[in-house]
């Protein structure tokens, strides 16, 4: 045991070990933006599609599946995050020493941009759980008003949460400006999954670019067209 704690230490201490760990951690989160934004989408197919998803979500491994991914992509997040933040300082205490003090203000200017984005992007992770997962401050758990029958069986009214949601302007508005930062992030950090688990060549590189701003994008107009349908087009209103 002790020799394996060290093999691993060891290889997160590493430059290499940390990036290996963001791209397989990006992979994680990638994939749960996306299957998040389609399961978010249907509630464009009407009140019972989005509900018997939510219920299945709920329901899934008698109600365990739901905790299990919630704990995993909460493990993903934070070595994500912890990685990221020790790289970047790595490479900015390197650059400093490499090109001088005028190299370094240049790159924590950009920093600090990065720092200010990746806090918005998390306050709105924290809200949007507060909002719609813990539902605090609202009545999302009334079972009086948000109940609904499916087959026979009442379940959790999703649809009429997620409209109640972004009915309120400053929830959509918040909304939109962290998918517009997240899908930043994204536009570079799906093409440096590739790029890190060694996938691209000098010919590949170009077209796996333009894949990950073209999912990027898919991403944000995915997302965004819930609470602008909602609030600007009055949507299940």
């Amino acid at each position: 045991m002790s020799a394996v704690f060290d093999t691993l230490s060891r290889f997160y201490s590493s430059s290499i070990g940390k990036k290996i760990l963001v791209a397989l951690t990006g992979i994680i989160l990638v994939a749960f933006i996306l299957g998040h934004m389609i399961g978010n989408l249907l509630v464009f197919a009407g009140p019972e599609a989005i509900n018997e998803y939510g219920h299945m979500l709920q329901t899934s491994l008698h109600g365990a599946g739901v905790w299990i991914a919630r704990i995993g992509l909460l493990v993903a997040v934070v070595i994500h995050v912890v990685a990221t933040i020790q790289l970047t300082v790595a490479n900015r205490a390197a650059r400093k020493e490499a090109y001088g003090k005028q190299k370094f203000q240049v790159s924590s200017t950009a920093s600090r941009t990065m720092i200010w984005s990746g806090l918005t992007i998390l306050a709105f992770i924290i809200y949007h759980l507060m909002h719609f997962t813990v539902r605090v401050g609202n009545e999302y758990n009334n079972p009086a008003l948000y109940s609904y029958d499916l087959n026979g069986h009442s379940v959790h009214n999703v649809y009429k949460m997620v409209i109640d949601g972004f009915s309120w302007w400053p929830a959509s508005v918040f909304y939109v400006i962290a998918m517009v930062l997240l899908c930043s992030h994204l536009g570079h950090g799906v093409a440096s999954i590739f790029q890190t688990l060694g996938l691209t060549t000098h010919r590949t590189w170009p077209l796996i670019k333009k894949a990950g701003m073209a999912f990027a994008l898919l991403i944000l107009v995915g997302n965004c067209s819930i609470p602008i349908a909602i609030l600007v087009f009055g949507y299940g209103r």
